[in-house]
């Protein structure tokens, strides 16, 4: 199959639908009525905790403006949270290209939304195997997989979606949506996504290391291995 080449684009990007899950939370408080303010008919889509922080935060305006990624997907996630937002509706949405037929008739034909931004921070891997009591479980449990893949989907397709790894640029965003009325610049998506790779390298790079660095003795102790 022939690649996609892309021919056109829009140099700013209005904002209407937003993927927020997170684990560190700060700056949400600020950053998403901001983002509302710009763009009243912004839609926010959201998974477990982070959904429930929105709805503090937005509180009576969440009815009208709030998600869940489950309810939009039709798919509930799994126990603990392990398959959020793995889904084609999600990838559908953050892959598409705006003038590209096929793409748009996708969306039709799925019932799916472009997203427009995603806002993504990943488990604290680095966090936890910086304790001195960590187990291999506990690592291994603290790898995210949907977040990255979310990331990097986002910032692939910068040239549409911007892709929101770093609670330290909600200001710099919010600032060039307010004088944007709600538009985003090529030059801040691809900012952003530059920033992204990198964060998902550095993540990746920790894992890694991680592992090459465990002996596997620590892994056959800490599990109660079935026999054949």
């Amino acid at each position: 199959m022939a690649m996609n080449v892309v021919a056109q684009i829009d140099d700013h990007v209005r904002i209407k639908h937003v993927l927020i899950s997170v684990s560190d939370k700060k700056g949400l408080e600020t950053f998403v009525p901001r983002l509302l303010d710009t763009n009243p008919d912004i839609r926010f889509f959201s998974t477990g905790g982070t959904y429930a922080r929105l709805q503090e935060i937005l509180k009576s305006r969440a009815d009208d403006c709030l998600t869940q990624v489950s309810d939009y997907t039709g798919q509930p996630e799994t126990q603990g949270g392990l398959v959020k937002t793995l889904d084609f509706k999600i990838y559908l949405g953050l892959l598409t290209e705006t003038y590209n037929d096929a793409h748009q008739s996708d969306l039709k034909r799925t019932n799916s939304v472009p997203i427009d931004m995603v806002v993504v921070n990943l488990y604290p891997f680095k966090e936890t195997i910086a304790q001195s009591d960590v187990t291999p479980e506990q690592a291994r449990g603290n790898i995210d997989i949907g977040g990255p893949c979310m990331i990097r989907a986002s910032a692939k397709n910068f040239i549409r979606v911007a892709s929101v790894v770093d609670p330290a640029d909600y200001a710099l965003i919010a600032e060039e949506m307010t004088a944007g009325s709600g538009r985003i610049s090529l030059a801040l998506r691809y900012q952003l996504a530059c920033k992204a790779f990198a964060h998902t390298a550095a993540y990746d790079t920790a894992i890694a290391g991680y592992l090459a660095d465990t002996d596997f003795s620590a892994i056959e102790n800490v599990y109660n291995t079935q026999p054949d």
